[in-house]
């Protein structure tokens, strides 16, 4: 049995009717259905899709984060590899310290 709602669900658009290659609005993540078919949902319908969209965004989120990790770790490999290190005679570093003395 479905609970009792004293108000309307709102539609989650937030006003970015543009749809990713799988088919989700960039702005709510809503599939087309779900966006078209809004006005016919029941109220539980409308909160389960509301929870898909929420789950949704936070998988687009962690997608993008790891993608701008990868990113950042190509960039940083990338830019390790053009560093020229020069070897260093240990026998040459040694610093002469006869005389010195601490105060």
């Amino acid at each position: 049995m479905e609970q009792l709602s004293f108000f309307n669900v709102p539609s989650p658009c937030v006003g970015i009717c543009q749809t990713d290659a799988r088919g989700y609005c960039l702005g709510c993540f809503r599939s087309r259905d779900e966006r078209f078919g809004w006005m016919n949902l029941t109220d539980g319908q409308k909160h389960n899709v509301i929870r898909l969209c929420k789950q949704r965004k936070r998988r687009r989120q962690y997608a993008l984060m790891k993608h701008a990790k990868t990113l950042q770790q190509q960039e940083q490999a990338k830019l390790n590899q053009q560093l020229e290190f020069e070897e260093v005679d240990d026998e040459q570093d040694n610093l002469k310290l006869d005389g010195f003395e601490l105060d």
